[in-house]
């Protein structure tokens, strides 16, 4: 059996009350699971333009754990982030590389499923609505709309048809990530789909599969902007990938006084 060897991906943005225990339950996990000769496991976690103590935290766990690296960002965007990420880790020679989010949304065996699931597929993510999967504590009423809503814009607009794009929990082939990564770069909100948008292009096949998910608390989605970022990003996205990108162009080089609140 051929040891796979992995790097998981963690941005991250003013976390210092929820990194730490991300770190811990991940390197116990996954060390466990090196131990058994199941797999090689990298951590690359990338603060980006965080205010608080999340960079001395994670300092603290790469002193006592090898598997722990990190990059510390000024610029920040969890899609900067995580392309930065992308970028180190192909510098390495990994099987795969993807990356989750930092609040132990998604637990490590629920990771290591997507791992499992990678051979033969160019990407495997993880999705909260296939049957199988385990939703421990539910989304609030207007999240799970939220959430169903942009799925319905990403079918009908960008033809991405898989249940869940948002899930924070992601793993791709380095072949994939490669060949994808100089075609990266709209806002936060619209990265995963952008991702997964690009993908398809390219012609690569990408694997969705039931995941282990729990809402946590210090969310910092504002309910209020955030599904218009995730409209325009949608639209900016399609068009951009359209005989029509010249609409968007026109746009990025108007004055600033001139757009509309959110960049399209």
């Amino acid at each position: 059996m051929i040891m796979q060897r992995i790097a998981i991906i963690i941005p991250a943005y003013n976390e210092e009350k929820r990194i730490g225990p991300t770190l811990e339950s991940y390197t116990s996990f996954f060390d466990s699971i090196e131990k058994k000769g199941e797999l090689k496991y990298t951590l690359l976690v990338v603060v980006n333009n965080s205010k608080d103590k999340t960079i001395d935290i994670v300092k603290a766990f790469a002193k006592k754990n090898k598997h722990i690296q990190y990059l510390d960002l000024i610029r920040g965007g969890k899609g900067y982030a995580t392309i930065e990420g992308f970028k180190k880790a192909l510098k390495g020679d990994y099987d795969g590389i993807g990356f989750v989010d930092a609040d132990s949304s998604t637990p490590p065996q629920a990771y290591l499923d997507l791992i499992n699931a990678l051979p033969g597929w160019d990407g495997v993510i993880a999705s909260r609505w296939m049957k199988g999967s385990t939703v421990k504590t539910p989304q609030t009423f207007f999240r799970r709309i939220l959430s169903r809503g942009f799925n319905i814009l990403n079918r009908g607009i960008l033809f991405l048809h898989f249940t869940d794009t948002q899930c924070g929990a992601k793993i791709f082939t380095p072949a994939s990530l490669v060949k994808i990564i100089p075609h990266l770069g709209l806002t936060q909100w619209s990265f995963d789909i952008e991702v997964l948008f690009k993908l398809k292009q390219a012609g690569f096949k990408v694997r969705e599969i039931p995941t282990i998910w729990e809402d946590q608390k210090n969310s910092r989605l504002n309910v209020l902007k955030v599904p218009f970022q995730m409209f325009t990003s949608i639209v900016r996205l399609r068009l951009l990938n359209s005989p029509f990108n010249f609409i968007v162009r026109a746009y990025d080089v108007m004055p600033e006084a001139l757009k509309i609140h959110h960049r399209l």
